[in-house]
């Protein structure tokens, strides 16, 4: 069979590995893993290989029914939502922002496309870290750069795309996320944050079970499961020019990425890719992760407790997550 695009975009940022079976997964060194996770504030770590749970640690008063906050780790959601809307013909991937934003229809934002907003190159700065301005405040922000021209991390992008969506749909974002991808996939979120508008936060703010949140990715793993167009799932791992390491709300561990901040580091091992071919990510600060290694057939979920005082030990490097070291431990490399 013909691998999708979603499969071969993915493929080909990597080593030319086979995908693995059982023995893989019996090679895992999930202690080692749990360890490094528990000693860095970890309340979840669960592993799942071919769609099978093959790990879960609940160390530090964690659940497995717990629900906890996934910081930016809520952004990836978006890039699914805008695949689910391409499928829909809602919107197209390089259609101007404008055809739905008429406030900016007479200025210069009227060239920022949907994918310049979620791959955060449309020239709009992404405003304070862990602080998303309400929808109506988000889309008054002016363009400080050409579109396309550089990387700006932050949430604004994310807002915005969050009233694009409620227009189109004429409801609130998270009823069509839930409609078009978590109902059919039986997840739940425990929470998720809400502005003083009313309107959800689309840059953070998701809370999810660590099962739920791998159910997800290997969802995503999975070009949608039949239920996205694998094609548009596809635009969500290919970088930019400006960030080779981001996709359309998704890390990509690939040369040349453009690191959040000083307080949401990520980072990266040529190395391992290498061996075990791509890695993408979502990822929040705290050192919430999702990670996505499809050669491998692998999807890992992790997430910790005391996101504010992660970011203050960050700052002062005492330690700190390392997503190189952490997966080195897993994968046993």
């Amino acid at each position: 069979m013909t691998p999708s695009l979603h499969r071969r975009t993915f493929l080909a940022a990597g080593a030319a590995a086979c995908v693995a079976g059982p023995a893989f997964a019996q090679a895992l060194d999930f202690q080692a893993a749990a360890a490094y996770s528990s000693a860095r504030r970890g309340v979840s770590l669960l592993v799942m290989h071919e769609g099978r749970t093959v790990f879960e640690d609940y160390p530090n008063g964690g659940a497995a029914t717990s629900g906890h906050e996934l910081a930016s780790g809520t952004k990836s959601f978006t890039g699914i939502i805008a695949a689910a809307a391409v499928q829909d013909r809602l919107l197209r991937w390089d259609e101007p922002c404008a055809d739905t934003l008429s406030e900016w229809r007479n200025d210069d934002r009227r060239r920022i496309t949907i994918r310049h907003l979620l791959s955060l190159t449309s020239g709009i700065e992404g405003g304070p870290i862990g602080r998303p301005p309400n929808y109506a405040d988000a889309i008054a922000f002016q363009s400080g750069a050409a579109p396309g021209a550089r990387f700006a991390y932050g949430p604004t992008p994310f807002q915005i795309f969050g009233e694009i969506i409620k227009r189109k749909t004429n409801s609130d974002p998270l009823a069509y996320l839930q409609r078009r991808v978590f109902d059919p996939l039986n997840i739940n979120p425990t929470h998720w944050r809400r502005g003083s508008d009313g309107n959800p936060h689309m840059p953070s703010g998701a809370g999810l079970t660590a099962r739920d949140w791998a159910r997800f990715g290997w969802f995503v793993m999975q070009d949608g499961e039949g239920r996205l167009d694998s094609d548009a799932l596809a635009q969500c791992f290919i970088g930019t020019n400006a960030n080779p390491g981001y996709g359309l709300s998704w890390w990509l561990w690939r040369p040349g990425l453009v690191r959040p901040g000083r307080t949401q580091e990520v980072d990266t091992d040529p190395a391992l890719v290498r061996q075990f071919g791509p890695i993408s990510m979502a990822a929040g600060a705290g050192d919430q992760r999702l990670y996505l290694l499809p050669q491998q057939r692998l999807v890992i979920a992790r997430q910790a407790t005391g996101i504010l005082r992660a970011m203050r030990r960050r700052e002062r490097g005492e330690n700190a997550w390392s997503d190189a070291a952490f997966l080195r431990a897993l994968l046993n490399a």
